[in-house]
């Protein structure tokens, strides 16, 4: 933490709290919060007749009182999207106050709502002055997400066993902005150090998260009914996904297959070109594709079609039943021989 400034942005509100928590607590250490930390947020950025950033570069400025160091948090500084309204900042990085380490935290407040790009100017002088950026999102892809879940686990005060680290992933699935206050809980529960097992895990896992699309057409796939139904209820309760966004992923699945049908693709990337889409999950449909035959695509192909029209009122069930019995059926019609 020997950086004089740290920049944390991100879209996620809850992983932008953490890392700022976790970077506080750091360069605070053993110190005293009360004389060390000084927050500047949006009610003191608006100065007269509107807001500017003076605010918290006084605050940079301002030497130490009875401790030989200030921690400085500026929040709220995604309202500041020009390089005029960062150039006092600017000019601040180009000579900081050695006694002062800041944290610069992109984030709108509640009482902004336009855009939140860094600006240059900001970005150029965070280099010149040594400074990090932290981004906290999370990685788009299966495996970034992974790495991400994982560096986060072995980074915090607490140490999951393998089966542990396994299970909280599993329960996440997409909503891993909860890992931070979950690892938070097991701290103060267990105390730092302490080895977590499954069992004292499961208590403060709560409902179990969304999962992305592909874990549900994988299952299908693959002839997993319980999967399938366990993974469409995921998306629906935990990834708050509505039910005609999932009829959309398995308007592809089997779209994607109809048009594999008799197109005569010899390899991944002829498929990826067909369907448009990267060669990995394009692969998977060719070889599902050859698997079912034309039989069994047509079959799913009305399956779905007979749900769509099920769902947009040509059937008094529920969406939720709608979908289970659709997904039950397609992973029946996948394992069929």
């Amino acid at each position: 933490m020997s950086a004089p400034v740290h920049l944390i942005k991100g879209d996620d509100a809850v992983l932008v709290g953490d890392e700022v928590r976790r970077v506080v607590d750091a360069l605070v250490g053993d110190g005293d919060r009360s004389l060390l930390v000084d927050e500047v947020d949006d009610d003191r950025y608006l100065v007269g007749d509107g807001a500017h950033i003076s605010p918290l570069v006084d605050a940079a400025q301002t030497p130490p009182f009875l401790t030989d160091r200030r921690v400085v948090v500026g929040r709220h500084l995604a309202r500041f999207t020009t390089a005029e309204s960062v150039a006092p900042l600017v000019a601040y990085l180009d000579d900081p106050l050695s006694s002062t380490s800041l944290v610069l935290v992109w984030d709108k407040g509640p009482k902004y709502t336009g855009r939140s790009a860094v600006p240059k100017s900001l970005t150029d002088a965070l280099k010149r002055a040594g400074g990090v950026t932290i981004a906290t999102g999370v990685p788009a892809n299966a495996k970034g997400k992974d790495a991400w879940l994982k560096d986060h686990v072995n980074a915090s005060a607490v140490q999951l066993d393998t089966r542990a680290q396994k299970v909280l992933a599993e329960r996440l699935g997409e909503d891993l902005n909860r890992v931070g206050a979950i690892l938070g809980v097991l701290e103060s529960t267990y105390g730092p150090g302490s080895k977590i097992t499954v069992e004292q895990l499961e208590p403060f896992l709560g409902e179990a998260g969304g999962v992305p699309p592909w874990e549900l057409t994988d299952a299908i796939s693959e002839g997993k009914i319980g999967i399938a139904l366990d993974r469409l209820q995921r998306m629906l309760s935990g990834g708050d996904r509505h039910a005609l966004q999932i009829m959309a992923t398995l308007h592809r699945h089997v779209g994607g297959l109809m048009r594999l049908d008799g197109a005569g693709v010899r390899s991944r990337d002829e498929a990826a070109k067909l369907l448009g889409m990267a060669p990995f999950p394009a692969e998977k449909l060719m070889k599902l594709a050859r698997n079912l035959g034309s039989g069994r695509i047509r079959h799913q192909v009305l399956l779905v079609a007979d749900a769509d029209l099920d769902l947009r009122g040509a059937n008094e069930w529920p969406d939720h039943l709608v979908l289970e019995v659709l997904v039950a059926r397609l992973a029946s019609s996948s394992s069929a021989r």
